[in-house]
């Protein structure tokens, strides 16, 4: 069980595979006083390159909150998601390093 420090939610979600260059997998830091915003953002691509985005809603016309992880598994935003909570240690050790040696893919 992961702990939510702070009222901050680390969630990592899975993508099915739609083309190289959309990511296959996501990670949000999530502010819960926020209406759950996004504080920071990680994309991990098909070939494994990292993309860090500490300003997730620059030169967005509409910003939305991201979902729980519960709404993502109920495919109430579409199919083609599984999503889980992650500890911050995890998020942070990618942030840090820029690198991602995990599964692409839920299964």
């Amino acid at each position: 069980m992961v702990v939510i420090e702070n009222d901050i939610e680390y969630i990592k979600v899975f993508m099915e595979y739609e083309s190289d260059d959309m990511p296959m997998v996501y990670f949000y830091e999530v502010d819960l006083n926020d209406e759950r915003f996004a504080i920071r953002e990680i994309e991990v691509f098909v070939n494994r390159t990292v993309k860090l985005n500490d300003d997730l809603y620059y030169d967005v016309i509409e910003a939305c909150p991201i979902p729980t992880v519960d709404e993502l598994n109920a495919r109430i935003w579409g199919e083609g998601f599984y999503a889980t909570i992650i500890s911050k240690e995890e998020f942070d050790k990618i942030w840090i390093t820029e690198i991602y040696n995990g599964s692409l893919t839920a299964v």
